[in-house]
């Protein structure tokens, strides 16, 4: 049996499960009054912007309702791409330290950071 502020998100997220998802979120909260409804993403089987989409979509229900919304379980691809967009801060009971790191690239004729140029003595002025 569910906690009654629990919210079971399963298997790939389609677009199409969005509206019913963000509708058990409402229905939730009414029945259980909850300041925080928890959202278990534990059965998640995808990691992608859909996923991501989803959660966000979740987590604006939960404040229109007037409540919080914490996820529990995110797989750690998962957990990284919510890092990546900002929403890393709604997930609980992490037990590892992801780190996801973007590498930009130098623009273009621009040294990449930490390299120097040096000046010969014998190059001649431009």
């Amino acid at each position: 049996m569910h906690a009654p502020n629990l919210v079971v998100v399963a298997g790939p997220v389609r677009q199409d499960d969005i509206p019913r998802l963000c509708a058990d979120l409402r229905a939730v909260v009414l029945a259980s009054g909850a300041d925080e409804v928890i959202c278990d993403v534990g059965a998640v089987t995808t990691a992608d912007l859909v996923t991501v989409e989803a959660v966000a979509r979740l987590r604006l229900a939960a404040r229109r309702a007037g409540t919080g919304l914490r996820l529990r379980g995110p797989a750690p691809a998962l957990w990284a791409l919510l890092r990546l967009v900002g929403l890393a801060e709604l997930c609980v009971e992490l037990e590892t330290e992801l780190c996801v790191e973007v590498e930009r690239d130098p623009e273009e004729r621009e040294p990449p950071l930490g390299v120097e140029e040096a000046v010969e003595s014998g190059d001649p002025a431009l």
